[in-house]
Formats: C-alpha cells, sequence, structure tokens
C-alpha cells in the first residue's frame, strides 16, 4: 500500500518510461490479477490471523483498480485488464455494516495507510479508480448502485475523518459523482508544513477545481516549490505514528508518499498555468 503514490505518480503524468520499480510493481499486479483467487494472498489468514485474507483481497483489489484504470485513461481506451480489475474491486465491495459502501482493510496500526481509519481512504482510492475509468465506467447502469453506496459512505464518514483522509475524498471528489457535498468540499483545510500535509491538499484542491490563485493554494504552491530537498530531489514528511530513525526503512514511506503528491500537485499547477497564458 506505501507503494501507490510513486505508481499514482507514473500514471497521473504519463510518464513514457517507468521506473525499473514501477514496472515490476505493474508486473506483479498484472500477474497476480490473472491468477485471481489462486494468487496467495499477501497477508493470509493461516499466518497472520484472522480476517487477514479478505482484507488482503480487498486491498489489493482496489489498487489493481486505482493503477490500471489510471494508465487506461492515459492510453484513451479501457483495457479487458481494467475491466477485471474494476469487476473484482466491485465484487469485494462491503454491503452491510458500519463501512457498508467502502472495502475492508488492512490494519497493521500504520497510520495513514493501513490503519483503524484506513477504509475511508480506501474508498476514496476506488472512487480515485472509478473517475478514471475511461469510457464512462462510472456512469454504467450495472454498477449504479455500488457508486451510489461508495457515495453514501463518503459523505457520511467525512465529518468523523481524519484531515488527510478528508483530503483524499476531496481528491477524488475532483472527478465529478457528486462524491462530496458542496459544504464537504468547502471544509476548512488545516496546513502543516511537511511536504505530505502540504503535496496532498495542493493536489487536492485542484483537482476540486480551486483556481490557483487562490490565496491558500498559492501559498502551499510556493511551500512545495522551496521546500524541496537540493540534495535528494524529496520533500520531507514525518511518520504519522511515531519517531523513526531517518534512515530506517519505514521512516521513508511517508517522505516517498509527500514526493509523489508533491510532484504530480506542481506538474498540475504548472500545466494550468501553461493552458491559462495559451488563452
Amino acid at each position: 500500500m506505501t507503494r501507490i503514490p510513486s505508481v499514482l505518480r507514473t500514471a497521473s503524468l504519463a510518464v513514457p518510461r517507468p521506473s525499473v520499480a514501477e514496472a515490476r510493481i505493474v508486473d506483479n499486479l498484472l500477474t497476480r490479477l490473472h491468477l485471481g483467487a489462486a494468487a496467495e494472498p499477501f497477508y493470509p489468514d493461516q499466518t497472520r490471523g484472522i480476517p487477514k485474507t479478505s482484507e488482503s483481497r480487498a486491498i489489493e483489489a482496489v489498487m489493481n483498480a486505482v493503477v490500471l484504470s489510471r494508465r487506461d485513461a492515459a492510453a484513451g481506451r479501457m483495457s479487458e485488464e481494467g475491466r477485471m480489475a474494476l469487476s473484482t474491486m466491485w465484487g469485494l465491495q462491503m454491503k452491510v455494516g458500519p463501512n457498508a459502501g467502502a472495502w475492508t482493510w488492512l490494519n497493521f496500526n500504520y497510520e495513514p495507510w493501513e490503519s483503524p481509519n484506513s477504509p475511508y481512504l480506501g474508498a476514496s482510492l476506488a472512487a480515485l479508480a472509478v473517475g478514471a475509468a475511461p469510457g464512462r465506467h462510472a456512469d454504467s447502469p450495472e454498477i449504479r448502485a455500488n457508486v451510489d453506496a461508495l457515495r453514501g459512505y463518503l459523505q457520511k464518514q467525512f465529518t468523523h475523518e481524519s484531515v488527510l483522509n478528508r483530503l483524499m475524498a476531496l481528491w477524488a471528489s475532483g472527478s465529478g459523482q457528486g462524491l462530496l457535498t458542496a459544504d464537504q468540499q468547502a471544509t476548512a483545510l488545516d496546513t502543516a508544513s511537511d511536504g505530505y500535509a502540504t503535496g496532498l491538499p495542493t493536489l487536492a484542491l485542484q483537482s476540486a477545481g480551486v483556481p490557483v490563485s487562490d490565496p491558500r493554494l498559492g501559498r502551499g504552491l510556493a511551500w512545495l516549490r522551496t521546500h524541496q530537498d537540493p540534495k535528494t530531489g524529496e520533500w520531507h514528511a514525518s511518520s504519522l505514528d511515531k519517531q523513526r530513525e531517518p534512515s530506517a526503512d519505514a521512516a521513508k514511506f511517508m517522505s516517498d508518499a509527500a514526493t509523489a503528491y508533491a510532484v504530480v500537485s506542481l506538474t498540475y499547477a504548472d500545466s494550468l498555468a501553461g493552458v491559462h497564458r495559451a488563452e
């Protein structure tokens, strides 16, 4: 789950040649997608405890749908693999209980990706997949009830969610589908000066239609432009769980995600500026 911001960066920017690591992720994704239920879950119940198998299946289905729908959007047509991924994702959507409309999610107490609060993040990612899928997938009559349930969950839970989860839903709402109400979209956003808490908000605001002339958005974009590490090229971010040794792999997840969001946000802003100059 922690790798998805990097893959989203490639898909969102239509990078012509993904990195070796990103290409490996997608190749492995496609292999497992074709295996279907025969693929061993990443965290089986037998070794990790119940309900890790169902959590693993659901989170993988959503991630596959996000990556392939955005890849297909860049290509301009829905692939058979994209259809398979979306069909699998919808088949695992919760039908009853407090998370009806969302997906069960891995919980390792790692905010924001794998924690008790992560089903909302997962539902937002699913909404990103639906919104990106070409061929007007979101308007397909056969999934209308699924989309309605997803929208209902995102709106119902919005006020109970963290700022980061709300930002994910705001980003997804930029694809339309009425995922959030106007009041929810206008909810004040906390500001914090690290790469993750600035990259994601500025991306979400632009996706939701906030113009780059908005002072809040302008300050965020200016912060990103002046806070990239000149030695590593990354934007730093801190773990939401605990202080970690900066050199440890676990400590790098947040900065990796922050860098991906910052790159997409700044590229989005620059592309809009180019459109306005052309006009």
